[in-house]
């Protein structure tokens, strides 16, 4: 094998392990993701991590809830009604006194380190639970005004806590977000009373490579359909915290990375309740690779009528994305293309601040990182990520033209390429 194909199949064998193609589907016959052996320092020393303060003018305060659909059966499991946690962030009028929480519970740190999602960091090193957020347990909300609700969904095999940079961002600046674990997709989601309940996917993705290639696709589809159904639940009790006057009715908006993408269209696609929807880095087709031709989600042939925007990995666009094609060509109305220069697949969930932290204190060499969060510096994809995301939710959801430089490139974002 030459060198050009050398590399291109350790990219793409990353990018898999990263949740980037396939929804993320690509375990070894353990259930952990094929990892990259890293030389570490053999001292005993734990990563411990920070994530970057909101930009908004409000506090954050948040809630767990723990939803359970009495009308469908759980899809992964038998016995059981289908049951989710979600995170509600939500601007607070006061955060004194209400503790900061963690960006992960114990029981769900455990899970991820487990999966080890990331491959490349080693496993008992990392303080995953010691991360805190700047969302205030219980802190009471500000209720000025109408508060537009966005839903967030991640990536397979990640917990919803994973973008907790841009959700915390969202809540600073007057939305109201709702964070979705997909239970048994995600690596560990914790109940109350302590219960976890870890990933089935790596088995289930184990079982369908042994049956063929067809068994594979149909897995795609169920865990996508799953996520949708899950979403359309959420709404639900969105609907419901409306009309008993919880929360204030106001439109409704969904962004997710990467099968979360997906989600985000997919749901707009069959409910109307999803005004606008954010897709990083998602593809839109259910094939092994984002860049394959092959089967298209119904929201790829069929496109939508409201705004959406797409923001991809460096590499990842409309001209070279057959289902960010197909989403392109059938969809009236605002839509926008944008790729953040030097990123990857991961750079779109808080990685991006994590791994170089991480790789700082563990010795990790730089490869790690950029084959994890890419080139682009984590101040300036942070940045990117908040300003356009935050711009596009405040012209669909609150009418406001502000953000400019939506219209175009701007100065300010030089590493946002318009597509």
């Amino acid at each position: 094998m030459d060198t050009n194909s050398d590399t291109k199949t350790k990219l793409t064998s990353r990018r898999r392990v990263l949740a980037a193609s396939a929804f993320g589907l690509a375990w070894t016959a353990s259930g952990v993701p094929g990892a990259t052996a890293v030389a570490v320092d053999r001292a005993p020393r734990t990563a411990r991590m920070k994530l970057p303060a909101p930009t908004g003018p409000y506090g954050v305060g948040t809630v767990s809830l723990r939803l359970v659909d009495r009308r469908r059966a759980d899809p992964w499991v038998g016995g059981r009604r289908r049951e989710l946690m979600v995170d509600v962030r939500y601007p607070a009028r006061s955060v004194d006194s209400h503790p900061r929480v963690p960006q992960m519970t114990k029981g769900e740190a455990a899970g991820f380190d487990r999966v080890n999602n990331f491959g490349d960091l080693p496993k008992g090193r990392i303080d995953w639970s010691g991360t805190e957020t700047f969302a205030h347990l219980g802190a009471p909300p500000d209720r000025r005004g109408p508060r537009p609700v966005v839903l967030y969904s991640p990536g397979v095999g990640d917990p919803r806590t994973l973008g907790t940079t841009l959700t915390d961002e969202l809540a600073s600046h007057g939305y109201v977000v709702v964070a979705i674990d997909h239970t048994y997709d995600a690596s560990a989601v914790e109940f109350p009373g302590g219960r976890v309940e870890t990933t089935l996917l790596p088995q289930e993705f184990e079982r369908a490579q042994k049956e063929g290639p067809e068994a594979v696709v149909a897995l795609m589809r169920k865990t996508c359909a799953v996520r949708v159904a899950d979403t359309r639940f959420v709404l639900d009790e969105v609907e419901r915290a409306f009309a008993t006057g919880r929360l204030e009715r106001a439109p409704i908006g969904m962004f997710g990375q990467s099968a979360g993408g997906f989600a985000a269209l997919q749901t707009m696609h069959d409910d109307g309740r999803i005004a606008a929807a954010a897709n990083l880095d998602g593809v839109l087709a259910y094939v092994s690779d984002d860049h394959d031709e092959g089967e298209l989600s119904s929201v790829a042939r069929d496109g939508v009528d409201g705004p959406f925007l797409l923001m991809g990995m460096d590499g990842d666009d409309r001209t070279n994305v057959p289902s960010w094609r197909a989403l392109w060509e059938h969809s009236d109305g605002w839509h926008r293309d944008l790729v953040l220069r030097g990123a990857q697949h991961a750079t779109y969930t808080d990685a991006t601040s994590l791994i170089p932290q991480i790789a700082r204190q563990l010795g990790l060499p730089q490869e790690t990182v950029t084959g994890l969060v890419g080139t682009v510096p984590a101040a300036r994809a942070i940045a990117a990520q908040r300003a356009y995301v935050t711009a596009f939710f405040d012209r669909w959801l609150r009418g406001r033209t502000g953000g400019h430089f939506l219209d175009g490139p701007s100065s300010k974002y030089p590493e946002v390429r318009f597509v």
